[in-house]
């Protein structure tokens, strides 16, 4: 069982930054990907980042290449969103999950439901 709780939300203003962390419980952190979703009011979930268990391989949403950086740290069982040049299209609730598994395809990332445990959710705010 892994538990996960994220951090780090609130309001910014277009163009700014902030840095999501989502702590997790737990002594096999090391062994989980990790990915970040979001959702805005009235749409679907979406992918936002994902990390191997390893943190050699990220993978991200094409709006968010160049802007957004997922990053672990395994030894604090924490992983981290970097968001920068926030635009207020990326307001959303934005939720980390866990999925078992050290050999995922890099087609399995971006899939919300192939992941076990998921956080509670932070919200995110870009003001224009």
């Amino acid at each position: 069982q892994v538990q996960l709780v994220e951090s780090g939300g609130g309001l910014v203003q277009a163009g700014g930054s902030l840095r999501l962390s989502c702590a997790a419980s737990g002594r096999t952190f090391s062994t989980y990907a990790m990915g970040w979703f979001r959702q805005a009011p009235g749409r679907e979930r979406e992918f936002v980042a994902a990390i191997s268990w390893s943190g050699d391989n990220t993978y991200y949403a094409n709006s968010e290449k160049g802007r957004f950086t997922v990053s672990r740290d395994n030894a604090k069982n924490t992983v981290y969103l970097q968001m920068n040049s926030l635009k207020p299209e990326d307001t959303a609730v934005y939720y980390c999950a866990a999925r078992r598994g050290l050999f995922i395809s890099i087609h399995q990332y971006p899939i919300s439901d192939e992941y076990n445990y998921w956080g509670q959710g932070t919200q995110v705010t870009v003001s224009s």
